[in-house]
């Protein structure tokens, strides 16, 4: 018989140790050719009811959408990060991150007294555990990684009303085939990451414009 992935044993470990306001904190766009890295920071409950809930890589976008929602009903409080494409190109997407992750934890309404995080390290005044694959170990992490998930998503269908030529509704401003030939074809446009291979090639062969 195989066993339940338990998606509850750090948070409960914490709450074992008298620690309550638990923050998970997760990142979405890392990845893109566009647009701003986005984080966030949520506080659940101690007692809460989000099933399905888990890495939001791993949800249709409807379910992702109907856990937005309810995340956004149940949590104690959310904190929001975004970090622009001039400040990615500026200190790299790392730092970049790690800022949007701070400022996530800066715009919550209740200080954590504990916060985990998917993967990044970050040095912050209160303890922190950073875990590997925490978007899929830790329920709080998870509900962080679909609130980040929907933000971004949300401001690239904005930006696909903009651009309609990039496909950014499909492509949510990862290097697609179909990105990659309208790059060719129209340029960029001041949300592109400059930094970034394909960008910079671009304008390297255009002489920066």
């Amino acid at each position: 018989m195989k066993m339940e992935f338990d998606n509850y044993k750090y948070e409960r470990e914490l709450i074992n140790d008298g620690i309550t306001l638990i923050a998970g904190v997760d990142e979405v766009g890392r990845g893109p050719l566009v647009g701003p890295v986005v984080t966030a920071a949520v506080i659940l409950p101690e007692k809460f009811d989000l099933p399905g809930l888990t890495d939001s890589k791993k949800l249709s976008e409807k379910k992702r959408n109907e856990l937005f929602k309810l995340i956004n009903e149940q949590a104690v409080s959310i904190g929001i990060g975004i970090i622009d494409e001039k400040v990615i190109d500026e200190v790299n997407i790392y730092e970049a991150t790690k800022l949007a992750m701070k400022q996530a934890i800066d715009n919550l309404d209740v200080k954590p007294q504990y916060v985990l995080i998917d993967a990044m390290p970050l040095t912050l005044d209160i303890p922190t555990t950073s875990i590997i694959k925490g978007d899929l170990k830790s329920i709080t992490i998870s509900a962080a990684s679909v609130i980040a998930k929907v933000t971004r998503d949300n401001m690239l269908y904005e930006l696909d009303k903009k651009y309609p030529m990039y496909d950014f509704k499909s492509n949510k401003g990862y290097p697609t085939k179909k990105h990659l030939e309208a790059i060719e074809k129209y340029g960029i446009i001041p949300e592109h990451r400059r930094s970034y291979g394909p960008v910079k090639k671009y304008l390297e062969a255009n002489n920066g414009e």
